[in-house]
């Protein structure tokens, strides 16, 4: 099986590491292009083999899977481009949350699958959320998702939780980066440790933190609950987050469903000229 990356911005490059360390498959299988040609090169350079082609057409013309990795807006055009080449037993799987699957289905001849990865898919691990066409077969749901547990951990979801699982799998990761980052910012300033310290003991809490649930040693509640001994420290802490940051969140997925909303609109217009 041939597989195609179109885009190899932060995501792209991301799934196209992801695979090919996992082993899910091997760069002479794998076909890439980017609009800016020089990190598509980049990437062959860290893994000869790697099939490097100048446009969209030359990948879609060899690959059996092509992955689409561009942002929204850039999407309809990428389409309209490619369409009349695509193949029927063909599987376009877009990575961007305000396209729906049916969007896609009602424009492309081919196959089609959404899948929003995560950076943590980098280190095999992660989620992948998938939302699959009505002409996946299940033949081919089957093997992408058999696929896709060799560097995540697939997650079938519907259209219409597709952007707050999105947020909490794909942006997550930078949401809880940046909290860290306060943290420790707040560490360095209020008392004598350095930062490289802080940074260091950040860092291991967090690899521990996530051992913890990944051997469901305690539920998120439980674990509050064996930190937040009565009377302690901890408590202290958890006051000023209760008053400080309990509508925190609310604000974060009120932002990003707004400018998904607005993403969406765009591209309705886009599709719209169908």
């Amino acid at each position: 099986m041939k597989i195609g990356v179109i885009g190899t911005g932060n995501m792209g490059s991301i799934l196209i590491e992801a695979m090919i360390t996992s082993e899910a498959v091997s760069p002479e299988d794998m076909i890439i292009t980017n609009r800016t040609l020089a990190k598509a090169f980049l990437l062959q350079k860290n893994h000869p083999g790697l099939v490097v082609k100048r446009d969209a057409a030359d990948v879609v013309q060899e690959a059996d899977v092509i992955f689409i990795c561009l942002k929204p807006l850039d999407i309809y055009p990428l389409l309209e481009e490619i369409k009349d080449q695509l193949r029927e037993t063909q599987i376009i799987i877009s990575i961007t949350s305000p396209i729906s699957v049916e969007q896609l289905e009602a424009h492309l001849s081919a196959k089609v699958v959404r899948m929003i990865p995560s950076i943590t898919n980098r280190a095999l691990s992660g989620p992948t959320l998938w939302t699959f066409g009505k002409r996946i077969t299940d033949e081919d749901r089957r093997a992408l998702l058999d696929f896709s547990t060799l560097f995540s951990q697939p997650v079938e979801i519907s259209e219409p939780i597709t952007r707050i699982a999105s947020d909490i799998t794909s942006c997550g990761p930078a949401f809880i980066t940046y909290l860290l980052e306060r943290l420790i910012e707040a560490a360095v300033e209020e008392t004598d440790i350095d930062r490289k310290t802080a940074v260091q003991l950040a860092t291991k809490m967090m690899i521990g933190y996530g051992k913890l649930l990944e051997k469901n040693l305690y539920t998120l509640d439980e674990l509050r609950k064996k930190v937040h001994v009565k009377g302690g420290v901890t408590g202290e802490g958890l006051k000023v987050l209760e008053e400080e940051a309990r509508e925190l969140f609310h604000h974060v997925i009120q932002k990003t469903h707004a400018k998904f909303y607005e993403d969406q609109r765009e591209v309705d217009r886009h599709f719209a000229k169908d």
